[in-house]
């Protein structure tokens, strides 16, 4: 019979009828109504939501398209539409883009940035530097392509006119590459005035060559340039450096060829992509302050850029006639990607009024031609957008139903369900009562029903006896454990003496041999049997005055008889009195000599010294051999702690507890630390008068 069930046969076990169970059943019923409303609430807030983002959307949808068209209408838009494609050149080489106006006013300062500022066409240097290289739209401009670069600059240093050595003055090295060849100018800085200069351009040979100039060499006449200095110092520190702006007009003979072809002007020409430009202004002794083929330039608007406009789901389409100028996606939202469920979900609400798809087309007029803008969006990126929220919002819903599930469990296990054990217990007793012959009451467990209500008193009582008798049978097994214990620390404590009465009765011969060699084996019944630290704990000593030199005087004498040898001690002058009792102090040293003995190297003597002081007498066991483990010199005095080889299947480690709980009675300490070479035991006592 098993406590806690009913003793009679389960085919014995009334079956009870739906209506004993209606209340529990409604119970249930009002439960799962609460989660399904919530669950329903939350359904129709979603819905709600998706109707309102798609209204929100289709109004917005034009406005957005608008915006696009707007910047694209910019003159910085424009020279993206007019350069959609990256440019082919080797790194380090600048190409030159198509400007939206026809040319650029390089003579004039003031009108060379503004034209650089409006397109947008500079590529942004760190440290502030610019350049911006381009051609202009309009096809009878020349076919030339303009520079005109920024940067900060001391004060230059002009070129006397027919100076041919430059390697002392200010110029500007200028190279292009168009197809297989290149083509270089050397334009030395000529001020006018302190805020204004002329840059004649001389061809040279060669790259390399931007320190001298050919005798007799004269410029070039379509090559143009000018430098200002423009604005404040930019530093206080001499010399004064100011904001200066170099503009260029550079010819370039395939472009001019391009004007005259048959057929009419090609232009911009076809080969603009893949030419390449580099110009650096230098500096007296080989210095440089500005390169355009520095790394970390930042290139001009491109429609790459306008992506991030677009919102997730939209598309953007750019078309110049039948070519496809620009197709850019909206990117996706970043971070979790959207729940399966929550998007099956979302599709199977109720469609919203919005259209599933919208588009809308708009032109942009540019010198270079008429584009067609055309954006088209998708419901279904609002959605996923919806998924992402309702992935954020689900936590609440979710922890209402958890509340929800949280306050069923309790009733069901609090109440409901001790209500039902109660119930089926009490019928099935009943049942067993109304069986025909003898009466007999089975038994019937409560004690899990227990409790401040009527239900929990009638049960508490019932447990209450059942523990009773349980606290009973625990304190018997208590006694019976403590006193197998106490017979397990007495023979712990027979063996060390039985150990050296086997080595004094040692030969075979001797009579007395088997009886030690019996008590022996009796004892070490009961020594694998349990812990003796409950039995030593409670043993009591007899402490009294003890010359602890003629102590260790003894110990030392007769350590070969307990198989340790070697044992060196060199006595005091005078007695040394301590408080102690005698035998359990030899004991205790007795186990700290064999755990030396042990992990001593073999040959080594273990050596025994006596300190005094006013109130302690010390004595320093040290034995030559391995060190202890830091974290284990405090624990190795613990019961059952032990670095020593497992004995008949089981490890030891109880002689150093037993020495430490004999000297704690004594008033006493036991320390180790390791020293050089081994290890010193430390045994503190108390000073006697």
């Amino acid at each position: 019979m098993k406590l806690g069930r009913v003793d009679f046969p389960i085919p014995d076990m009334p079956r009870l009828g739906l209506a004993a169970f209606r209340n529990r059943i409604v119970f249930h019923l009002v439960f799962i109504a609460l989660a399904l409303a919530t669950l329903a609430l939350a359904v129709a807030l979603l819905n709600e939501e998706r109707q309102r983002n798609a209204q929100r959307y289709e109004q917005t949808f034009a406005k957005s398209l608008a915006e696009i068209v707007a910047q694209l209408r910019h003159p910085s838009g424009q020279l993206a539409l007019m350069n959609p494609e990256p440019a082919q050149v080797e790194p380090g080489w600048v190409a030159p883009l198509v400007l939206p106006f026809g040319a650029i006013d390089f003579d004039d300062a003031t009108k060379a940035q503004r034209v650089v500022e409006m397109a947008g066409c500079a590529l942004q240097y760190p440290g502030g530097a610019s350049l911006c290289a381009a051609v202009g739209s309009n096809a009878y401009a020349g076919g030339f392509v303009y520079l005109v670069a920024s940067v900060d600059a001391p004060p230059l240093v002009s070129r006397e006119r027919g100076a041919l050595d430059l390697s002392d003055l200010h110029r500007v090295s200028l190279q292009l590459r168009q197809g297989g060849s290149t083509q270089h100018w050397l334009a030395p800085v000529e001020m006018l005035d302190a805020q204004r200069g002329q840059l004649p351009g001389f061809v040279v040979d060669g790259a390399a060559n931007t320190t001298a100039l050919k005798p007799k060499a004269r410029p070039q006449r379509d090559f143009r340039g000018w430098v200002w200095r423009e604005g404040p110092c930019l530093t206080a520190a001499e010399p004064c450096a100011r904001r200066t702006t170099v503009s260029l007009r550079v010819p370039v003979d395939a472009f001019r060829e391009a004007l005259f072809r048959p057929g009419g002007p090609q232009w911009p020409p076809a080969d603009l992509a893949r030419t390449g430009l580099r110009l650096a202004l230098l500096g007296p002794g080989g210095s440089t302050l500005f390169d355009s083929a520095a790394p970390g330039a930042q290139p001009p608007l491109n429609l790459t850029r306008l992506a991030a406009a677009l919102a997730p789901g939209e598309t953007l389409k750019i078309t110049r006639g039948a070519h496809v100028v620009a197709l850019l996606q909206g990117a996706e939202e970043t971070g979790a990607p959207p729940s399966p469920w929550l998007m099956a979900l979302i599709q199977h609400l109720p469609a919203p009024a919005t259209p599933r798809t919208l588009a809308a087309r708009d032109t942009v007029t540019t010198p270079g031609g008429r584009f067609d803008v055309t954006l088209t969006g998708e419901l279904q990126g609002l959605d996923r957008s919806l998924s992402a929220s309702a992935a954020r919002l689900a936590w609440p819903v979710g922890a209402m139903l958890a509340a929800i599930a949280l306050a069923w469990l309790i009733i069901e296990v609090g109440l409901i369900r001790r209500v039902a054990v109660l119930t089926r217990r009490a019928a099935a007793l009943s049942h067993q009562m109304q069986q025909p012959g003898p009466a007999e009451l089975g038994t019937l467990d409560v004690a899990d029903l227990r409790g401040r209500d009527e239900l929990g008193i009638l049960a508490g009582s019932l447990a209450d006896l059942l523990q009773h008798a349980r606290d009973g049978l625990r304190r018997e097994q208590l006694r019976a454990e403590r006193e197998h214990d106490q017979w397990h620390a007495v023979g712990h404590e027979i063996m060390s003496p039985l150990q050296s009465l086997m080595l004094l009765h040692g030969a075979d011969e001797d009579p007395s041999r088997r009886y030690v060699q019996r008590m022996q084996q009796a004892v070490k019944v009961l020594y694998g049997q349990a812990s003796p630290s409950e039995a030593l704990a409670a043993a009591t000593l007899a402490v009294g005055r003890l010359d602890l030199d003629a102590f260790l005087r003894q110990v030392a004498a007769n350590a070969a008889y307990a198989g340790i040898a070697s044992v060196a001690y060199t006595p005091a002058p005078d007695p040394a009195w301590v408080q102690a009792d005698e035998y359990p102090l030899e004991d205790a040293l007795t186990h700290v000599l064999t755990n030396a003995d042990r992990h001593r190297v073999p040959g080594t003597p273990i050596t025994l010294t006596l300190q005094l002081t006013a109130a302690f007498a010390t004595v320093e066991v040290h034995n030559h051999g391995p060190h202890i483990a830091e974290e284990q010199l405090a624990r190795i005095f613990d019961y059952g702690v032990s670095t020593a080889e497992p004995e008949d299947g089981q490890r030891r480690g109880q002689g150093l507890f037993v020495a430490k709980t004999y000297l704690a009675k004594m008033g006493g300490s036991i320390t180790a630390r390791n020293v050089d070479g081994g290890v010193v035991f430390e045994i503190a006592l108390r000073r006697g008068a």
